[in-house]
């Protein structure tokens, strides 16, 4: 039973580790960068609308591949696109062509009706690039607030002190075990 025990505090610790170290990277990154972290050419972004529920959640992060110029999207591509101060995430429902520009119709999978406008090449950030992480987006946006962002300093660090003070009670342990002994 206890080795059971010490395994699964490994697997759990390790788990915890490698998750903060991994919002912790998200995160300050795009606070270094003053935008979303970029991964060889790849953007997480939050979802924060149910509009395309059930293709992706509210409070999932999604994997956007960015969007290179002059590139052409088609009809049910998933895209990330600038439409006035927010970014928005929507299906290609159908495009137009225009004085030789593509124009692009975008609807979310849960809305009823398509987006009001046209979605222009050069407003497109990226496309969808089917990796998502449910609920994940809860603990990116509350680590990117001010509370959370002072949190991912202060656990870390506060582990590594318990962490100091353990390993000096054991090593004392040892030396009393052997002066003793």
């Amino acid at each position: 039973m206890t080795i059971l025990f010490l395994v699964l505090r490994k697997v759990v610790t390790t788990i915890t580790v490698i998750l903060f170290c991994s919002l912790a990277v998200i995160v300050l990154s795009s606070k270094a960068s003053g935008g979303a972290p970029t991964i060889l050419n790849h953007q997480f972004k939050v979802v924060l609308s149910g509009s395309m529920e059930p293709t992706f959640q509210t409070g999932s992060v999604i994997v956007i591949e960015k969007a290179v110029v002059d590139q052409k999207y088609k009809k049910n591509q998933i895209i990330t696109f600038q439409s006035e101060d927010k970014l928005i995430t929507h299906r290609i429902i159908d495009t137009k062509e225009s004085n030789g520009q593509t124009l692009y119709i975008t609807k979310g999978d849960n809305n009823d009706a398509p987006d009001r406008g046209y979605v222009l090449t050069q407003n497109i950030v990226g496309s969808y690039s089917d990796f998502t992480i449910p609920y994940l987006g809860y603990a990116v946006k509350y680590a990117s607030s001010k509370w959370g962002s002072a949190l991912l300093l202060f656990i870390p660090g506060l582990l590594l002190v318990i962490s100091a003070i353990r390993s000096i009670f054991v090593t004392l342990k040892e030396v009393e075990v052997k002066t003793t002994g």
